[in-house]
Formats: C-alpha cells, structure tokens, sequence
C-alpha cells in the first residue's frame, strides 16, 4: 500500500471516531515549517507538542520528566549513557509498527549538520558527538561522549518520526493528526486513531474528537470569540486583555506566576549583513550596547506595558530559576546619564539639534523589529524609542507578519535591530546551546558562524560545551554563572523583561491545569475534556 493510500486511510479512520467534541484555541501566526526538526516558532511549537511523540516528556506542572514512548529508561556510565526502554504495541497512524529503528533514524537525520536542526545544538558537547544505536527492536542505547546532567531531560522536544516515511509532515505518534490546513486560516487537528495511551479507566485517550487551530493576529477578536464561546483557550494573553477579562470574567483567567521566557532586544552583528557600515561600526562596539541598555527604563516597561504582570530582567535566567540563576545578578539600572557618558567616552558627541553623531559625523539611527499583531512589543518598542530619543537616537519602529521576521534574522539578515522573546520550556543551561552557541542558527545577533567571530563568544561557546559534557552541579553552575556574566559585559542581547505567565480558560473545559512552562493551558490536551456551549457565551 503507497504512502498516499495509507494517509487517507488515517484520515477516514479519524472522521469514524469523531462525534463532535472539539476543542478551539488560536495561533497568532500561522506555523513557518511543519517539519519536526525544523521548529523555529511558537505556532509550529504547538503543532509539534499536539502532534509528535517523545521518549520522555517533562510533565510541564511538576517539571519531573515521564515516560512516553520510552516506558523506561536508565541511566549508566555515570550520566554518559541513557538506554532506553521503548512501549511495545505502539504504531504510527499508518498501520507500521513503533521500533528502535525509528529512535536511530530520527536522530541520524535530527543530527545530520547539513539540516541546521535547532533542537540538534542541545546535544553538542565539547568532547564528540552522540551516538544512537539499536539493542533490538526494543531498546536503544544513546551514548554521550561524557558524562552529562539531566540527559534524560533532553529528550523532551525530539520528535520521534518514522524511519519508512521520508515526506515531511508525515502523520506521527501524538494524539492528534493534522486533517486539514488552510494556510494563513486554521488548522484541523483530529484524534489520532493508533495513539497508545489510555487514562486511569482503560478508555482511549484523547478525550476530545478534534482541535481546531484558527490563525489569528488580532487579540482583541481572540478574546471577543473566547467571551462568546467560539474559542475554549487564550495560551498567552497581554497584560491590558488580562486586566479586561478579569474584570469581566474573573473565574476564566489565570496568572500562573513568573516564567522562565524574557523578552529583548539585540543588534544584528553579523559581518556578512547588508548593513551600512556606520550602523555595522555602532552595533559591534561593545560601549554602544552597553549605553543603550543602560538608557532603557525596565521598570516602566513592566509597570506600563506588563500591567505589573512582569519583572525586569539581569540576563537570559530568569530568577525564578533558582538552580541556575546567577545570585546577585541584578537589571542594569536606568541610567541615562551614564549612557550618555558611556557614549561620549566611546567618541559619539550630540550636536546643536540634540542628534546623536558618531565620530565620523554619522547621526545614529536605526530601525528595531518585531512581529506584526504584538500589542505589548509595539508598546514596548515605543517606550524603547521614547528613552533612546533621549541620547539623540532616532529609533523607528517596523513590524512585520512572522515568516517574514524569521527569514530577516535567519537567513537574509536584512535588518538592524530586533525585539522579540524567547520560550524557555526547560530550566537546565542546555536548553540554551541552540540559542549561545556561535554555531546555532538560532544565535540572534549573528547566527551559524563557522568559528567564533569574537574572543567573548568563543568563551561562551567553551563554556556551554562544558558544562553540557559533565554531571557534576557546582562545576555546571560555575560554567553557567560566568556565561551570565560575559552575557552581562558584553550586552550582545539587551535583556528587557521576564513575564509572567497570563492565560484564560473557558468554564467549558474540564481537566485544565495552567503552568508557567509552555505550554500554559493545553499541556496535558489528551485528558481535557469540553462540555457543551453556553448560548450567552462566558
């Protein structure tokens, strides 16, 4: 049987179990790639987390990691080695059986340094690669080339594909299936026919026939459709949506506290961007980081924008990490005086008009962007321009739709500076390799280098592989605490705000647990359950 004929098997089996119980939430941006190695977006994280299987999945509530795809597993060679017991009797929606060969493929093609996989940098380590092989159908035996903290825990975002299927997206081991997209429009997930997992009772999990997925960048009618009904999620509400809802509806939303993602800001360092060469000069001097950093009002934006639903940031850890946030770190204190200082010692100078000249005689200028429909990074680029027009910088503000933003900061790098966020769904330091590495195609301010640009970024780079290639806690926090602190000196990426976790969810669903960690509301999606739809709305 062909491939084709399998996949509208699968589907037809879905549409036999659906009797209507479907849940709604909205993207606010439709997914870049649905390729599972190659997720760079929060809108393809979701489809990947509602979709794929994993060997081991870090419950998001108690951060503790369980089995999944692996029913056990244990760890040898003193953290260097994690064998892997896999479930037996699971099967991808086309019929074929769930093995080891699968587990090898994945990582042979996740590892592959042609793909540019993000999820790959996780398991670089600075002593060799690492090596995957099958002990049977059943077992896989993946060995570190050191031993490595936690290694369990890395697991939880790789995607296990099938080794017979080489058409990306092919249908995988999660509890929904993608039955329908209509790109720029919504995305029909429905239960996945073959998923294994059963609750307490014995019954067939996912509990809901369907999810539906509509793309849409308008938060105001995201939560207008949530009041009437039409909508059972808001994963991640703005600060003045969540003051609205709570007071209109307060039993619907959530503060879950602070989380570990951040927001930011950074300058395209790469020398190969089209950039002019005045702004290339600004945004690779080091002072000129640390001044605009410095002149930027932390405090009002969490205050004004945040709604005190936010905190400043010292760096990429946020404190409520308390594992490997570097004690003592503090946010660089407001102090447009000592920017301007900064400035004038590194041989800028204002003139009559109150613009800020290089010593060329440029006047500095530049232009930040961030993703079209965010309410609170428009606001937040605004309140960056107000405090920068104080030094004589001019700042203009251009959003642009997702695909767009990423093509600009991956790959053409057509731009000069960036305001965006980052996810962080684990606390561990390694987390961040496909983020800190010089290497990664994720590096914000001058990705995929073949070799350390800078002396700072190749100590950042020494470090992360260290500290990824031993077990030992305090020798890992020390790596870590320095990366921190290089972070900090340098200013490479202008760390602004943590937020906290604000979501909102509709009486009519059962089951729903909200976390700080991404996903906040849809985590646990099997076992959630949706009752029928008030008439009135919420």
């Amino acid at each position: 049987m062909k491939y084709a004929m399998k996949y509208a098997l699968y589907l037809a089996m879905a549409a036999m179990l659906t009797s209507g119980a479907e849940l709604h939430l909205a993207l606010h941006d439709d997914a870049k790639t649905l390729d599972p190695f190659l997720v760079s977006d929060e809108s393809a994280e979701t489809l990947l987390y509602l979709t794929e299987g994993v060997l081991i999945r870090v419950n998001r509530l108690t951060q503790q990691p369980e089995g999944e795809l692996a029913q056990s597993w244990k760890i040898e060679n003193n953290g260097a080695r994690i064998v892997f017991h896999l479930r037996p009797n699971v099967h991808f929606p086309d019929g074929s059986a769930f093995t080891s060969a699968d587990v090898v493929a994945t990582f042979r093609r996740l590892l592959d340094p042609t793909l540019h996989a993000p999820i790959a940098d996780t398991f670089k380590t600075s002593h060799g690669t690492v090596q995957v092989k099958a002990a049977g159908a059943g077992t896989v035996v993946v060995d570190f080339p050191a031993p490595a903290s936690g290694i369990e825990r890395m697991f939880d975002q790789v995607a296990i594909v099938s080794a017979k299927v080489t058409e990306r997206p092919a249908p995988g081991l999660g509890p929904f299936v993608i039955a329908e997209r209509r790109p720029g429009v919504s995305i029909l997930l429905k239960r996945n026919p073959s998923y294994w997992k059963r609750d307490a009772q014995g019954a067939a999990l996912p509990r809901v026939d369907a999810i539906r997925l509509d793309i849409e960048q308008n938060r105001d009618l995201e939560v207008l459709r949530f009041r009437r009904g039409e909508l059972q999620f808001i994963d991640k509400l703005t600060p003045d949506l969540y003051d609205r809802l709570a007071a209109d509806a307060p039993g619907t939303v959530v503060d879950a506290g602070p989380t570990l993602d951040s927001e930011f800001l950074w300058f395209n360092q790469a020398r190969r961007a089209p950039l002019s060469g005045p702004a290339k000069e600004w945004f690779q001097t080091t002072a000129f980081r640390q001044a605009v950093s410095q002149a930027i009002n932390r405090a009002d934006l969490s205050r004004v924008v945040y709604r005190g639903h936010a905190s400043p940031a010292a760096g990429p850890v946020s404190p409520a990490n308390k594992l490997w946030f570097k004690q003592g770190m503090t946010p660089e204190p407001f102090d447009p005086a000592g920017a301007a200082r900064r400035l004038a010692a590194a041989g800028f100078s204002v003139d009559k008009q109150g613009v800020l000249r290089d010593h060329r005689g440029n006047a500095v200028e530049f232009s930040i962007i961030t993703n079209a429909g965010s309410k609170t990074r428009e606001r937040m680029g605004v309140m960056i321009q107000q405090d920068l027009s104080k030094l004589g910088i001019k700042v203009n503000l251009v959003t642009l739709d997702f695909p767009s933003l990423i093509e600009r900061i991956t790959r053409t790098l057509n731009y000069e500076a960036c305001l965006l966020g980052l996810v962080n769904v684990e606390a561990d330091p390694s987390e961040l390799m496909n983020i800190l590495l010089s290497s990664a195609s994720n590096h914000p301010w001058n990705p995929a280098q073949k070799s350390p640009e800078t002396a700072w970024e190749a100590e950042i780079d020494r470090l992360m592989l260290a500290q990824a290639a031993t077990a030992d806690y305090r020798e890992r926090k020390q790596d870590f605490d320095r990366v921190q602190e290089i972070l900090r000196e340098q200013a490479p990426v202008i760390y602004l705000v943590h937020p906290n976790a604000l979501a909102a969810i509709s009486p009519q669903v059962t089951g729903a647990k909200a976390t700080v960690f991404f996903p906040h509301t849809f985590w646990d999606a099997e076992h959630l359950n949706v009752q029928a739809k008030s008439p009135k709305g919420i």
